[in-house]
């Protein structure tokens, strides 16, 4: 496990504007069962948090293209159920939301149907080849 001071000085020493699409690797077509470690996102707080990183983001809106798909989802933070015990989460932003994203490939029908279909993503389709190495 890494330390708190090992992982900040990790991170001080990153080149600053890197781009998380090239190196994010999609969740094989189908894939059943957990996505917990997968390259994925989750970034929660007050929607002006949330639209602030999500604006150091954009290379990622690449990844929605005719290869792969974003599986994107934002919803409010609301008081729930867990086990069969109610959760408020107290230390919410007021108005307090989540963000859920992650890189799919899809299959070569959603793939061939996006490429006849969907030409907005042509150039989408485009920039994610050259620079991703997961790309097909």
């Amino acid at each position: 496990m890494t330390t708190k001071a090992e992982a900040l000085k990790q991170w001080a020493a990153l080149e600053p504007g890197a781009d998380p699409l090239a190196v994010m690797a999609p969740i094989p077509y189908k894939a059943s069962g957990s996505k917990y470690g997968t390259d994925s996102i989750r970034i929660g707080g007050s929607s002006a948090f949330i639209d602030a990183v999500l604006s150091n983001l954009k290379p990622i809106l690449d990844g929605e293209n005719h290869a792969t798909r974003l599986t994107l989802s934002r919803a409010e933070v609301k008081p729930t159920e867990i086990n069969g015990e109610r959760r408020s989460f107290q230390n919410a932003a007021p108005g307090a939301e989540v963000v859920y994203i992650a890189l799919n490939m899809r299959g070569d029908e959603g793939a061939m149907v996006s490429g006849m279909l969907d030409r907005n993503l042509d150039g989408a389709t485009d920039r994610f080849a050259k620079r991703n190495r997961y790309a097909r």
